[in-house]
């Protein structure tokens, strides 16, 4: 199933046809009270939570209602207020490379410990949808800093736990998405220069596992201007899903709706204000984002 959230986050399935893509409002079938403030909405994460239990319900909801054209413009990011957004770094073998000279360039040098597998935390205040810029924090821009786009497979998980065991891992992922993790070059903290608002846009839709079929071959690209930097498939990541999963979850309880970003694959580059990025990962979908100064 794919499933979008639009307009005061409402609850649609979308599907592809002759006549385009459509999106059906199902929100009266998640069995709970529709709460449009995404500070306070339970519902979503017990849909995460119980999306095994509900999929008929809301399939039977999509089959009955009526199909509207989707507006892309009406999207909102597909996740409401996770706990955490989780992040891993290092983990493409290409980007790792890559990412030597980047730092060379703009920090003078190069920290073994900054090229290693491993996760962070984003702040969730950071999450943005489809139809919203991605703004670039004016004190940033006239320090001379840069920054930088990433194009990732997001995991989004649906049943909770801790110290999840990497054979059942998937058990605990509810579906998935596309994420653009937004990053200040600099020799701050991760979490730090990754936490901008807007610095994770999200979208445009939550892919189900079951929808989805297997994760770890699929085609993630990104393009500037027209012009491609980054084209990758997630085979090539180091880390694959199920272990990211069991990892993360070794060390931090993972909650219905909490999202991981999967990492960065190579061709990273800098963005400024009147860029147009386009990025897309095959079964899921394209965001197409405009870049502005704030």
């Amino acid at each position: 199933m794919k499933l979008a959230l639009f307009d005061d986050h409402r609850l649609g399935v979308v599907e592809e046809g002759p006549q385009g893509t459509t999106v059906t409002d199902v929100t009266a079938a998640i069995g709970r009270p529709h709460d449009p403030d995404p500070l306070t909405a339970g519902w979503w994460r017990a849909l995460c939570r119980d999306f095994p239990a509900l999929r008929t319900d809301l399939a039977a909801a999509a089959a009955k209602g009526a199909a509207e054209p989707l507006d892309p413009g009406r999207l909102r990011a597909p996740a409401l207020n996770p706990s955490k957004i989780v992040a891993c770094a290092c983990n493409y073998a290409d980007h790792v490379a890559e990412m030597h000279g980047v730092q060379e360039r703009t920090l003078g040098g190069v920290e073994s410990w900054m090229m290693n597998f491993d996760v962070f935390l984003k702040s969730p205040s950071s999450l943005s949808g489809p139809a919203e810029d991605i703004v670039l924090p004016t004190e940033v821009v006239a320090a001379g800093q840069e920054i930088h786009h990433e194009s990732e497979l997001v995991v989004v998980i649906g049943r909770g736990g801790a110290d999840i065991p990497r054979d059942r891992a998937l058990d605990h992922v509810l579906g998935y998405t596309l994420g653009l993790d937004i990053t200040v070059r600099s020799a701050a903290d991760r979490s730090r220069r990754k936490s901008y608002d807007t610095f994770s846009p999200l979208g445009p839709f939550l892919v189900t596992a079951d929808e989805l079929g297997d994760a770890s071959d699929l085609e993630i690209r990104l393009d500037v201007n027209g012009v491609q930097r980054q084209h990758v498939l997630t085979r090539d990541l180091i880390t694959p899903v199920p272990a990211i999963v069991s990892y993360a979850s070794s060390m931090m309880t993972l909650l219905p709706g909490d999202l991981i970003f999967t990492g960065a694959p190579p061709g990273v580059g800098a963005i400024v204000p009147g860029d147009r990025l386009r990025a897309g990962i095959g079964r899921i979908g394209e965001l197409t984002l405009a870049v502005r100064e704030g």
